[in-house]
């Protein structure tokens, strides 16, 4: 069991040590990080025991138990999270990551690679997905197309790059899945983004 770390020296501590000197919000600090990896998982693949396993399995490739500042402990776990799911979506949906062929560039009602551009910012998507439109934002997600789904849930609520999105699905999307570049990405991107656009003013004419 990995060591807690001591956030008021450096250096190692027991765990019956940590127990007693750790702050005393680090269990929410904790919860936090995993409630946010669930929220993230689900988002990437539904609601089910696959989440809650991707969660554990993100927390303890980053080793959030001794990790000394959240901030750290949040995003190493957020890449961790990201790198198993898009595993796990290739391997259950074999061909659904498959690189793009000949982006050539396809019109749609947003420009801009931005989640602000759909009108939104990450926080408060985060909060739709978790709050009273939990399930409107679902079903909306569910009902993209496998790659676009995963492209926008990774640069709008992972915060990934164009860049590194492409890296991540180009190494682990499947044999298909090599050609990924960042505009391939972005084209998917702007695909969620008008999508999301579309769902945010029908709820808000209802």
């Amino acid at each position: 069991m990995p060591q807690k770390m001591d956030s008021t020296k450096e250096g190692p501590v027991s765990g019956a040590e940590a127990a007693t000197r750790e702050p005393a919000g680090w269990d929410e600090m904790f919860d936090q990080i995993a409630a946010g990896l669930y929220n993230l998982a689900s988002m990437l693949v539904g609601e089910s025991e696959e989440s809650v396993n991707l969660v554990e399995t993100a927390i303890e490739t980053a080793e959030v138990s001794v990790c000394q500042d959240p901030v750290v402990a949040r995003e190493k776990s957020r890449q961790a999270l990201c790198r198993a799911a898009v595993a796990a979506i290739a391997e259950r949906n074999p061909g659904g990551l498959n690189a793009p062929d000949g982006i050539v560039g396809e019109a749609t009602c947003i420009e801009d690679d931005d989640l602000s551009a759909a009108g939104v910012s990450r926080e408060e998507l985060e909060r739709m997905m978790s709050g009273p439109d939990r399930v409107r934002v679902k079903n909306w997600l569910e009902g993209l197309p496998m790659a676009v789904r995963t492209v926008f849930v990774l640069r709008a609520v992972a915060g990934m790059s164009g860049a590194e999105t492409a890296g991540v699905l180009a190494e682990l999307g499947g044999p298909q899945a090599a050609g990924w570049t960042p505009d391939g990405v972005r084209e998917h991107f702007r695909q969620g983004l008008c999508s999301l656009a579309s769902q945010l003013i029908h709820a808000a004419v209802r």
